[in-house]
């Protein structure tokens, strides 16, 4: 019963999140560039309320209790601003700047009948496979 419950949680987080980008208009990548090119800072204040949520959910709560909502333990989330994530990072912002949206816009926008972010989302999975097959094989060496 609780694994339902948690599916039916996530479930609904992101359906939440999918229409949060709809309604953000974040799932068009017109207005994504043009706040990328400082023509149209609205999204501004999207990236304000999600970096203020992040803090919240990652920084505080588990600082205000033991477990989450459904009972699991938080987990640490160590970072290191190291090489690697600095280039991903980097790699990231190029791709969002150049096609103008990211892997959860792109697939909203897919979900509201935006056909031509199929593009997007096939270039996003063809970079997670390569990435995958890079650390596999950088692993396999060590």
């Amino acid at each position: 019963m609780h694994n339902r419950l948690a599916l039916l949680v996530t479930l609904v987080a992101g359906v939440l999140f999918g229409f949060g980008l709809s309604w953000a208009t974040m799932i068009r990548p017109e207005v994504v560039i043009s706040f990328l090119t400082f023509d149209d800072l609205g999204l501004l204040f999207v990236l304000g309320a999600a970096t203020g949520l992040n803090l919240l959910v990652f920084q505080l709560l588990p600082r205000l209790r033991k477990r989450a909502l459904l009972g699991a333990e938080f987990e640490k989330r160590p970072f290191n601003a190291d090489r690697k994530s600095l280039l991903g990072g980097a790699l990231f912002g190029i791709g969002w700047g150049i096609c103008g949206v990211c892997p959860a816009p792109a697939l909203a926008g897919l979900g509201a009948g935006n056909t031509d972010l199929l593009i997007a989302v096939v270039a996003i999975f063809i970079g997670a496979l390569l990435h995958g097959l890079l650390a596999g094989r950088a692993k396999a060496a060590n």
